[in-house]
């Protein structure tokens, strides 16, 4: 079997929920599990949270219904709502709440003829500009919604655009069109993700939503997972499958782009950009082999990476390489490719196969 393995620790997941708890007390929390759990594996993820988690949300219905296989009994939000009208159907079947961020969508809730009501979060576009009404619309959807067979709860719900950038004047702008609706009448209120759960508690309302944190990376680019108590939950691990020397000036990987300045010992690590590597991790990029970071050397490959062992010599053909995890966070990463933890997580491939363990 190829050596590369995403170790999923699942007491970390647990821990970084429950921290999420801790920052919000009294507050109810939907564990953000979309996109295969941030690519950890939802059936997973929600089965190692089920007992402890208020409710999950997902992005869409065909995330709910296998987050629903393995939590029978869980609240489950679809973050944005239903594509068609048909969906309303089988959203009632599985129990879902469901967000309205337009006119077409409460026009079909209104239009089906569904088992039981739905739990509805009219969704504000307080800022981000992405998904939502105006303050006015939602208040005049509201005010529609209200009372109508199809709709149980009514609840109000937001999202921020630059929590994450702490003192942003916009965060301030969209709690403040927030709340201006505040004095309607909802059931449950929603804001807070990551970001304002860890750092904003007037934003954390009814109901939070962790995201990234649960999977122990930092949103902010100040502060750091193991700074806010987060645990690692993905250990990304390969090995070195080959060894040689390289002389003075011979060049190592595609397009010759890094040039061994003294002679080198080049180690090849089995991993690539198809597993989900970033192929824009730069030369210099840390990995780390018997405990110590090592830099790679050229260019990511499809299946495979090089990195440069000369200030290691101890390392050998087969040693483990951690690309990024409990001794390498993957912010680090992240940041060395000019991207987010989220992306990276999420962009591990199917052909890598999960190890649980927790």
């Amino acid at each position: 079997m190829r050596p590369l393995v995403a170790t999923v620790d699942l007491t970390a997941l647990r821990h970084n929920y429950l921290l999420a708890k801790q920052c919000a007390p009294q507050r109810k929390a939907f564990a953000v599990v979309k996109a295969n759990a941030y690519g950890h594996g939802a059936r997973e993820a929600v089965t190692a949270l089920q007992e402890i988690a208020d409710g999950f949300a997902v992005a869409c219905l065909e995330e709910a219904e296998e987050v629903r296989l393995s939590a029978p009994d869980a609240r489950i939000l679809l973050l944005e709502g239903c594509f068609e009208p048909a969906e309303y159907l089988r959203a009632a079947e599985l129990g879902l709440d469901v967000a309205i961020q337009d006119q077409r969508q409460a026009d079909w809730l209104l239009a089906a003829d569904l088992p039981r009501p739905l739990n509805v979060w009219l969704k504000l576009d307080s800022g981000m500009h992405r998904l939502g009404f105006t303050l006015e619309d939602l208040r005049k959807c509201h005010a529609r919604l209200k009372g109508q067979a199809p709709v149980g709860e009514l609840n109000l719900i937001s999202h921020f655009a630059c929590a994450d950038e702490r003192g942003h004047v916009l965060t301030e702008l969209q709690l403040e069109r927030y709340s201006e609706l505040l004095t309607l009448e909802f059931d449950n209120c929603s804001l807070a993700n990551s970001a304002a759960v860890l750092t904003l508690p007037q934003a954390h309302m009814a109901w939070i939503r962790p995201g990234i944190m649960l999977y122990g990376a930092t949103p902010f680019a100040e502060l750091s997972a193991q700074e806010l108590g987060l645990r690692p939950v993905m250990t990304l691990t390969g090995a070195l499958i080959a060894v040689r020397d390289v002389p003075e000036g011979e060049s190592v990987g595609y397009g010759a782009s890094w040039v061994a300045q003294r002679a080198s010992r080049i180690g090849t690590v089995s991993c690539g950009y198809a597993d989900g590597y970033p192929r824009t991790a730069p030369s210099g990029t840390s990995v780390v082999i018997r405990g110590q970071r090592v830099p790679l050397a050229g260019r990511v490959s499809m299946d495979m990476l090089a990195v440069d062992l000369t200030d290691l010599p101890q390392a050998q053909l087969g040693d483990a390489v951690e690309l990024w995890g409990a001794q390498l966070p993957i912010d680090k990463l992240a940041q060395a490719c000019g991207t987010i933890g989220y992306e990276l997580l999420t962009k591990v491939t199917g052909r890598v196969p999960r190890r649980y363990v927790g």
